[in-house]
């Protein structure tokens, strides 16, 4: 907590220790593991503490994580200290011989470019430029009729081979660094150089993971979060520009209904579809969401739609949550067990209108929907109908109903919170405000 120059912490009895070295580039490292201790390159302003400890090597700082990260400062930390615990003193006892600094330090630079090119694909990273998927669907789209067209498959392939590249050479690099040390400390009867591929930090493509993400994204174009016309974090809060949103537009009130067949022409899978056409291309598109689907597990007689609509009702937030490690940025307004009513907002587009936007525009719209449904289905049994048809039209009259059942309860509970306008402080984390709305939002796992 470093507000306005760390005033509360400095009016307060902590310990600040070696405040001149405060936001310098370092090397820190996790105090405590349970494998092998992994040193990283810190370059973007940050505080260290004992638990996430840091040394500046300045100008030797490529050396030193080289070194650090060798198979012999790793064997030296086992013989010093053979517990899960490092800290600066165990780190400090590392003997360090200076020799083919500029080689050591080439090499290392070249690991920390490959590190971040790998940490900045993913959305959670400070640097996030682009989804890969997007980003390499420039090598991999064909023409026609003057229109260029493009396949996630073969993005997605494009990905993959860059991928294996970079995990190959940091592969080698590891390696030939672990050899440089070996000779530099006299280990060569001791000590190998090999590594193995589990300690090579960096993803390998995961067409799973992959797909999921390019959903997320494509969620965080449809609320603002990202742009297509706009590389990286375009909105997390502040005014909100929708001028920066010409090629896919934004949505318009921060409210996307989730529904299990399609009511709305404005629901999370037609905006999906928008995307894919937008991004892909028309000409691709059925091919496109096969893809995702097939990625994703479609079942039986399932369309590609109804596979990509099962995720977005069952799954996408669950995998949300994961990802933002219990800090979901995009919240889930669910009725309950019979999937009744769900719909997503972003967080950083919260104002106390929201919730009563949510009850009146979109709840109130799908009762109605299902009270229509549930009249045609009641007229329907009033009819003529053969021994299957009579058990299908129950079946979904059972079904109707239960859903508003929950609709109704959900209404309660809605409205009351509605009517009391409350508003959140991002200041006070996810977890806090999140709390305040708990009753009307699902249920974190």
């Amino acid at each position: 907590n470093w507000e306005n120059d760390g005033y509360e912490l400095k009016k307060s009895k902590a310990n600040l220790r070696s405040q001149q070295l405060y936001f310098e580039d370092s090397i820190t490292w996790s105090a405590i593991t349970s494998s092998n201790t992994s040193f990283r390159f810190s370059d973007y302003g940050a505080i260290f503490d004992s638990a996430g400890s840091s040394m500046f090597g300045k100008e030797k700082n490529m050396y030193l994580l080289g070194l650090c990260n060798s198979v012999v400062a790793r064997d030296i930390l086992n013989m010093i200290n053979p517990t899960l615990n490092f800290g600066a003193g165990s780190i400090a006892k590392i003997p360090i011989i200076f020799k083919d600094e500029n080689k050591v330090s080439r090499i290392v630079e070249e690991n920390v470019k490959l590190s971040k090119e790998d940490w900045n694909s993913f959305e959670t990273s400070w640097d996030f430029i682009k989804h890969p998927l997007i980003e390499y669907k420039s090598v991999a789209g064909y023409s026609d009729d003057k229109e260029w067209n493009f396949r996630i498959k073969d993005a997605y392939e494009s990905w993959k081979s860059n991928c294996d590249e970079n995990f190959k050479l940091l592969k080698n690099n590891e390696e030939e660094l672990n050899r440089i040390f070996i000779d530099i400390y006299g280990l060569q009867d001791e000590l190998t150089p090999d590594v193995e591929d589990k300690d090579i930090t960096i993803k390998k493509a995961d067409k799973e993971r992959e797909i999921k993400s390019l959903i997320s994204y494509a969620v965080g174009c449809m609320f603002g979060r990202y742009s297509l016309d706009q590389d990286g974090l375009v909105y997390a809060g502040g005014d909100f520009d929708k001028s920066k949103y010409k090629t896919f537009s934004v949505d318009e009130d921060n409210i996307i209904p989730i529904t299990d067949e399609a009511y709305f022409g404005d629901d999370i899978v037609e905006r999906f579809k928008k995307f894919i056409k937008v991004v892909y291309g028309d000409n691709t598109f059925n091919e496109n969401m096969d893809f995702i689907a097939e990625t994703l597990g479609k079942k039986g007689t399932e369309t590609s739609e109804d596979t990509i609509r099962r995720y977005f009702l069952n799954d996408f937030f669950n995998d949300h949550v994961k990802i933002y490690q219990k800090r979901p940025i995009y919240w889930l307004f669910d009725s309950g067990k019979k999937n009744g009513f769900k719909a997503l907002i972003y967080i950083h587009r919260f104002n106390e209108n929201l919730i009563p936007n949510v009850r009146l525009d979109y709840l109130h719209r799908v009762q109605t929907t299902y009270e229509k449904l549930l009249s045609d289905v009641n007229y329907k049994l009033t009819t003529d109908l053969s021994l299957s048809d009579k058990k299908a039209a129950k079946n979904r009259q059972a079904d109707l109903n239960a859903k508003l059942n929950e609709i109704k309860e959900y209404d309660e509970k809605i409205a009351h919170i509605a009517n009391q306008r409350i508003n959140i402080d991002l200041d006070d984390g996810v977890k806090v405000n999140y709390d305040k709305f708990k009753d009307i939002l699902a249920k974190m796992k």
